[in-house]
């Protein structure tokens, strides 16, 4: 669990598996061809953004509600993002502020689905009292226009025609097909009952995609993915896939490729191949199936290049179309994200302390300690085991988005979407006790970032107004230094924040890729490192140097492929002359993984946190073959 190993040559490291994290699962993807984004939302109402031209960095995160349902997440407008849920409200997110701009009431109950019309003015709502409402994207705000004629059951899957003048609707045992302009049914289609074991049941439609061509393609909990035309009604072609569910449809912008996502996990590719040699008739081919989910794919999208998926699993899956990709490289790999691209754990070096982030509770323990003395690679036994000291729960209904102890663990503070709180901990035999600090003042609400100085009497916040707050720590009280304002035009969030040792110098990283450099000592802005192609994903402030070392989601150049990198057990059996011809600055250790946390306690000893895979498939609900609808 908590074994302390003497390992890469000088460092003892503790190698932690007690972070019991289990990633949320995922309802809805959404890809945005025009800034070559991906929305996900989660089963806990968080939505993440991840960034696909670096390498599929999440760059944004919103956290989630315990009132906030999400079953249908769209873009419209170019940039902008909608969801909603059960409880009946559509959201727009600020993806600036990185917050929620607003909600407005659906005015049908329950929200099933959601679909943006081709040019992102509309938003169509799929009801559980069985209409369809369209809202218009307004420039600061969405408006409902009208309900388009009222249908018999939920809808619960939605489909814009390319030319923007009909809806798909799907409901429970039939697809209908109505007109934008006049609101009427022009079409419904019942599903097909030939299915062996299908008459005793309802057929759900959980999916539909509308061509240019007027086919609507369906997919159904029958296991089935059908193409019907939607001028005459007529079911043109059947393509019997899963014994249980298939849950979710996505089609190519240019309508020759689409995925769909089964509740058996896997996940199947149709292409349309020319079928005669003049390639005047083309039909929908099925290819190979993927298996990358052991449990329900809940969405599916589909990019120029790539199949990425989501589900129940907690696993977003995006898997390149080899034959779309020019260059046979690291891009081009099956990406499998299963962790947050943000900490979730901070430590207080001097007391040996891991403060834990979970969405709704945050957990202290004390590191294990030996007083074994061991050679390189040993497992040395432990003189005391890990502790777990405290449970703190969150208050109202917003999870947790940041949280940090400070260094010298006499503080921890974390924040929700619109609440900051600040503990002062207080450690005496053996015990530990926790009061909170009652009067914080307002500026500090809704941080995105929380740091201690490395001598724990300075706190900064970064704000989602894009403001970085300095505040001076005493025992059991705060007072606000000063308040670093964003250049005048920019509202935009500072995503990562680093001190140097000496705490006389901040660096704060926005989104756009450029880091700021602040001189604490004279609380004044100092420079900025200028911006770069892709996001930054860590910084840190060297001790002694103060050099600032920041890396990027492109990974800066590592020593190539034709580098030989020795690793350091092979460089020690080599000869003196080999081992001075390969010295390198890079010490590669793969034993650690899936590593979410790496710092040093001291000058000889490491802490990593790990979180095997196999630990959090454990903690999930056994696949599910078949389910019933509505259970």
């Amino acid at each position: 669990m908590g074994d302390t190993k003497k390992g890469m040559g000088e460092f003892k490291v503790h190698r932690v598996r007690f972070f019991n994290y289990v990633p949320v699962g995922i309802r809805c993807v959404a890809y945005n061809h025009q800034s070559n984004r991906l929305a996900v939302s989660r089963l806990d109402g968080s939505v993440e953004i991840y960034n696909l031209a670096a390498n599929s960095f999440q760059e944004k995160f919103f956290p989630g509600h315990e009132g906030r349902s999400t079953e249908a997440l769209c873009w419209a407008k170019g940039q902008r993002l909608f969801s909603a849920g059960l409880n009946g409200d559509i959201i727009e997110y600020d993806l600036e502020k990185l917050g929620v701009k607003y909600s407005v009431d659906g005015f049908g109950g329950p929200i099933w689905s959601m679909a943006a019309d081709p040019s992102g003015s509309y938003l169509a709502i799929g009801c559980e009292d069985g209409s369809v409402k369209l809202f218009q994207v307004a420039p600061d705000k969405i408006q409902l226009e009208r309900t388009l004629e009222r249908q018999k059951g939920r809808i619960l899957s939605l489909s814009w025609h390319p030319s923007g003048t009909h809806i798909a609707a799907g409901s429970i045992d039939y697809v209908a097909v109505l007109d934008v302009r006049s609101g009427n049914t022009t079409q419904k289609m019942l599903m097909d009952k030939r299915h062996p074991g299908s008459q005793r049941r309802r057929c759900v439609v959980w999916g539909v995609a509308f061509l240019s061509d007027g086919t609507i393609v369906s997919t159904d909990s029958a296991g089935m993915v059908q193409f019907w035309d939607s001028e005459t009604g007529t079911l043109v072609q059947t393509h019997p896939l899963a014994s249980s569910d298939v849950l979710s449809i996505a089609v190519a912008e240019k309508e020759d490729s689409m995925v769909v996502g089964t509740a058996e996990g896997t996940i199947f590719h149709f292409q349309l191949i020319p079928s005669r040699s003049d390639g005047k008739q083309s039909q929908w081919v099925r290819t190979k199936p993927f298996q990358y989910h052991t449990h329900d794919v809940r969405s599916v999208a589909h990019s120029p290049t790539a199949l990425i998926s989501g589900g129940v699993d907690a696993h977003l899956v995006i898997r390149p179309l080899m034959e779309k990709v020019e260059v046979k490289n690291y891009d081009a790999a099956l990406r499998k994200i299963t962790f947050p691209h943000r900490r979730l754990i901070s430590c207080a070096k001097k007391m040996q302390l891991l403060l834990f982030q979970f969405p709704q509770r945050l957990e202290l323990w004390r590191l294990g300690t030996t007083d074994a003395a061991g050679k390189n690679e040993d497992i040395l036994p432990l003189s005391r085991n890990a502790e777990h000291l405290l449970q703190l729960k969150k208050k109202g209904p917003e999870n947790i988005c940041c949280s940090c102890i400070s260094p010298c663990g006499s503080w921890i503070a974390y924040s929700t979407a619109s609440r900051f709180y600040l503990y002062r901990m207080n450690y005496e035999n053996n015990t530990v006790s926790i009061k909170r600090v009652s009067k914080v003042p307002k500026f500090l609400n809704s941080a995105l970032q929380i740091l201690f100085s490395a001598d724990s009497t300075k706190l900064f916040v970064a704000s989602n107004q894009g403001c970085l707050h300095v505040v001076q720590l005493s025992e059991g009280a705060l007072k606000h230094l000063h308040t670093f304002h964003p250049q005048s035009g920019t509202l935009e969030a500072m995503s990562l924040l680093a001190v140097s040792p000496d705490g006389n110098w901040l660096a704060a990283a926005g989104m756009s890729s450029g880091v700021s450099i602040y001189d604490l000592k004279h609380l004044k802005p100092h420079c900025a490192v200028p911006a770069y192609n892709f996001p930054v994903t860590a910084l840190a402030i060297a001790p002694d140097t103060n050099n600032l070392v920041i890396a990027h989601a492109d990974q800066q150049p590592l020593p190539d492929d034709k580098t030989p990198l020795f690793n350091q057990h092979s460089l020690r059996e080599a000869s003196e002359n080999i081992r001075r011809r390969h010295a390198h600055a890079f010490k590669i250790s793969k034993k650690f993984q899936p590593l979410l946390f790496m710092d040093l306690l001291d000058e000889g000893t490491l802490v990593a946190v790990e979180r095997p895979l196999e630990d959090i498939i454990a903690q999930l609900p056994p696949p599910i073959k078949r389910k019933k609808f509505g259970t």
